[in-house]
Formats: structure tokens, C-alpha cells, sequence
């Protein structure tokens, strides 16, 4: 990898030290643009077609029509990962609604902004290593989770106000800010979506609520259900995680982060956590590593 990393910006090649965006551009001036956070395999993007169909779910949800094909956003991610010469990495990418005039309203042509950065993360699969050093500390914190009629949960885009709000109440120690909604049932982490489980059976947040249905969630969803481990989305409050017997955290760059603790009460991983985990690693091993 060089020293001064490569980004892709708008079809160019350039050092990070180099790499601009006007102070026009949408994205900047009002969070519009949508973007996926993915993950490098030993040179695959892992699910890129669930990232791919979530992305365009983002755009309809704008109303963001940017006119680039799947193929050619692809081959600007490939060429970003072979220019930093990285098999294993960190890698986002953005379309915004570009440069417009001054107005809130969007105009129907657009020129889109498209940004791609990586950086180095850890091997992963069965012979890999977590990119996190322990457990999570959580804390639930007062910022409630934006509602769906407000702004979608499932549309992922620059606006990231709500989660940086909940990440500003932490404590020093804490890792983690778990939201609630407007009615006080667990929503999901700031970047990450919950699990739990009570009784050896899986229970997770509803994406009927205000959740953003994660990649990475969806995969343990159903790596529980082929492995036999009954699941439950549904509504559930605070309490009802505390009293876990297990419990952890996902996103595409954790993957799978035990809970240690909740509002200071231990809960920690367990057999069921460590049964996905083992099962999530190996699906990554076979799919971008075999």
C-alpha cells in the first residue's frame, strides 16, 4: 500500500493529499448523497450485490437518479483496491447529487459526485482477526432514533446527525451508543444494528421500526435460521437486553462485536454468539478466500 493513499473521485485516480470535492456539492452542503460502508475479502467484496441492491433502494429513496451502471461503480471500487495494492480493506462509497445550484430543492438533472476510499483492515474469515481489540461497552443514551415518516431508516446516506448526536452522550469508556425509538423500545446502535439472546433463541429489533436493515444483519439472520436457532424480530425494550444471557453488536466492519456490558451490567457473548460468529467467518473463508 503507498504511503499517501489512493481515493477514487468522480473517475479519477488521485492521492488522498490531492483528492477534492467543491464546497457546492449537495453532499457537502446538505447530506444528500447516499453511500455503503464495504468490506474486502482477499480482494472480493463481500455481498456486493446486497450492497449494490441497497444502494439503489438509497437513491429511489432521494430520488437521486446518478445514470451509473452497478458494472461501472464496480470497476471504480476494484481499480481503488488494485491503485493502494489492498486485499483486505475498508471500503466506502459515495454518490452525491453533485454541484447544484444554492437551493434546497433538487433539480431533476443531475452530475453526481462519486467518491471511493479504502484503507487496510485485518485478513478476515476462519483465519482472520477482528478489527476490534475487546468487547463493546453500550450505553442506551437519550437521542431517539429519527422516525421512519420523518426520514427512512433504510435509506444510508451522509446525514449522519442522529447517530453522531447519540455517539456525544458516551462516557470515556464506552464504545457504542444504543438509540431507542420515539415509544422507547431499542432501535439499534449508532453504526451498528443489536442482538440478543435469551434461552439459546435469537432476538433482534424489527426493521418494521426505525432500523436500518443491515447487510450484515440480514446475513445472521439467516446463518441462525439454517443453523437452527430460533429467531425473533419484533419490539423490545431496554430491559428486555439487560436480562440477555448473550448479546452483541453488527456491522459490515465489525462483523460480529460481543456486548460486554450495558449501562454498566455485564451481559457479554455466550455459545449462540460464538456459534454465528464461528459460522459467519466461514461463510467470508468460502466465499472470498477458497
Amino acid at each position: 500500500m503507498t504511503d499517501d493513499r489512493i481515493y477514487h473521485v468522480d473517475g479519477d485516480l488521485v492521492p488522498a493529499s490531492e483528492a477534492t470535492v467543491s464546497v457546492d456539492d449537495r453532499g457537502f452542503r446538505y447530506g444528500d448523497a447516499a453511500f455503503e460502508t464495504l468490506r474486502a475479502y482477499g480482494g472480493t467484496i463481500f455481498a456486493w450485490d446486497a450492497h449494490r441492491e441497497r444502494l439503489e433502494r438509497t437513491c429511489e429513496a432521494l430520488s437521486l437518479e446518478h445514470g451509473l451502471s452497478a458494472a461501472d461503480l464496480r470497476e471504480r471500487i476494484d481499480e481503488t483496491l488494485a491503485a493502494n495494492d489492498l486485499a483486505d480493506a475498508y471500503v466506502r462509497l459515495s454518490i452525491t447529487r453533485g454541484v447544484q445550484p444554492g437551493k434546497l430543492t433538487p433539480q431533476p438533472e443531475v452530475d453526481p459526485t462519486v467518491v471511493i476510499y479504502v484503507k487496510p483492515l485485518p485478513r478476515g474469515g476462519l483465519a482472520g482477526d477482528p478489527v476490534w481489540a475487546g468487547p463493546a461497552t453500550v450505553e442506551t443514551v437519550e437521542t431517539r432514533r429519527v422516525p421512519n415518516e420523518a426520514v427512512p431508516a433504510a435509506a444510508k446516506t451522509h446525514n449522519y446527525l442522529n447517530g453522531i448526536l447519540a455517539r456525544t452522550e458516551l462516557g470515556d469508556d464506552a464504545d457504542e451508543a444504543l438509540m431507542c425509538d420515539l415509544e422507547g423500545y431499542v432501535a439499534e446502535g449508532a453504526t451498528s444494528n443489536l442482538f440478543f439472546v435469551r434461552g439459546g433463541e435469537l432476538y433482534t429489533p424489527t426493521t418494521d421500526g426505525p432500523v436500518l436493515p443491515g447487510i450484515t444483519r440480514e446475513l445472521v439472520l439467516e446463518l441462525a435460521r439454517e443453523a437452527g436457532v430460533p429467531v425473533h424480530e419484533g419490539r423490545y425494550e431496554p430491559v428486555d437486553v439487560l436480562e440477555a444471557d448473550e448479546a452483541f453488536l453488527t456491522n459490515r466492519t465489525w462483523e460480529l462485536r460481543p456486548i460486554a456490558a450495558l449501562d454498566g451490567e455485564p451481559i457479554s457473548g455466550g455459545p449462540v454468539t460464538d456459534q454465528l460468529a464461528r459460522l459467519y467467518d466461514e461463510r467470508v473463508e468460502r466465499t472470498c478466500y477458497e
